[in-house]
This record gives structure tokens, sequence and C-alpha cells, in this order.
């Protein structure tokens, strides 16, 4: 590995959040959308929706992180996907800098904007009456599965950023894995779901992670539901970071 490898990182990352804080709009939009969904599913069908919470953001919460993160990883491939176009990749590629500074820059990218957005998230879910007893080391422990995510997630984002042939197929990736927590935990109890469903839900990995975020957040027991969520990320982050970086060095020889 280069030994200039972070201070390059460090350099090309100042580059991107400078783009990022130019237009703060994209952290906002990434965090509207699930907002809106949880104010539509706290104040239009909360009352309908049987959780054995007291108050359905507690159980709703969760699983709007994930939606958040889902969305936000859109924005990577296409900032990626927009490097690529411009040319920017061979000018980098001219300079003597370690050439997989230039991704991991777009993922620590993706880290701290989507961090952002999750922060705005909780503090409307907090004006919306969200409460929890989480300890300091529960939130710990939920920001180190929201991060572990988050990494897993960019690191698809990348390879849809290297591979997309148009703008929208950058960010269209990203669909599915937005739709992914309505067929999960996050928004009802698997128990009411019909039988191929509910094994379709409880055997994917969002709701593994939205039922540990709950159990942080209300200080229950995690069970083995963090084992599986643990599992899931690192599993699909390794995965992906192979396939990432096996299509870079395509893009780059």
């Amino acid at each position: 590995m280069n030994t200039h490898f972070f201070a390059d990182t460090s350099v090309l990352l100042g580059r991107s959040m400078r783009h990022i804080f130019r237009s703060v709009d994209t952290i906002i939009t990434t965090a509207i959308t699930p907002i809106a969904l949880m104010l539509l599913f706290v104040y239009v069908f909360g009352g309908a929706i049987r959780t054995n919470t007291e108050n359905y953001v507690n159980y709703l919460l969760p699983g709007i992180m994930l939606i958040a993160i889902a969305s936000g990883i859109a924005y990577t491939a296409v900032r990626l996907f927009t490097d690529m176009q411009s040319g920017i990749f061979e000018r980098f590629q001219s300079m003597p800098i370690a050439r997989s500074s230039v991704l991991w820059a777009h993922v620590l990218t993706s880290m701290v904007a989507n961090g952002l957005s999750l922060v705005i998230i909780v503090l409307v879910a907090l004006l919306m009456g969200f409460r929890t007893s989480a300890s300091v080391l529960d939130w710990l422990a939920v920001a180190g599965i929201l991060a572990l995510f988050t990494l897993a997630l960019t690191w698809i984002a990348i390879i849809a950023g290297l591979s997309a042939k148009s703008v929208d197929g950058a960010g269209g990736f990203s669909y599915p894995l937005i739709f992914l927590p309505f067929i999960s935990s996050a928004f009802v109890p698997t128990e009411t779901m019909p039988g191929p469903v509910r094994w379709f839900a409880e055997n994917q990995p969002v709701t593994s992670i939205v039922n540990t975020l709950q159990d942080l957040f209300a200080q229950r027991p995690v069970g083995g539901d963090i084992w599986v969520a643990l599992a899931w990320c690192l599993g699909i982050l390794v995965v992906s970071y192979a396939f990432a970086t096996a299509a870079y060095k395509r893009q780059i020889a």
C-alpha cells in the first residue's frame, strides 16, 4: 500500500466534503423522504397498527434510519459516476497518489453524509415523541451497527457507480434496497404477515438489524439477532468490497 494512502485519502475526502457542504440540500433531500414516511406512518397509519409499544415512533425509527441509509448511498454512486465521466479519474491516475484512496474518499464521504442525515432524522423523531432508555453503550452499539450497515451498502454503491452507463443507472440500484425494509419487521411485526411473506421477512438482513436496534433502544436483551445482523453486514461488506475493487481495477487498467 502506498505510504501516502492516509494523507491522499484525507485530501480527497476534503474535496468530496466541500462538494457536500456546498450543496447541503443533498443531505436534507436524503432525510426528507424518510421523515415524510415517518410522519405518514405515525400520524396516519400508526393508530391502526398494533406493535405492543406505547409509542409507534419508537417501533418505527430503526426502519426509517435504514431507509435513509439506503437512499443516501445512491448519491455516492452518482458522485462516483460523475467523477468518472468528468475525466477526473484519469487526472488522478496521472498523479503520484494511492489509487485506492480515490474510492475510500467516496466511501468516507458517504459515511459522513449519511451520519448527518441520521442525526436530522433522530432529532425529528424526538420532536414526534421518540423516547429511549438506552444507555451510552447502547447508543454506541446502535451507531456501530448503523455505521457497519452504511459501509456495507456504500461498497455496493461503489460497484454501481463504476459500472453504470448513465446517471439514472448509477442511482437506480438503490430502489430495491429502499424497498427491503417494507418487507421486514420495520413497520409491523412479522407475526402478522402471511406465510411466504413472513418467511422472507424473517430471513432477510433488515429484520435482524431492525430487531437489534429496537431492543437496544428499549434496553431489552438483544439475543441472537445482533449476531445475525453483524453476520449479514460483514458478509455484504466482504462480497461488495471484493466486487468493487475488481471493478475499479478494470476501470483503471
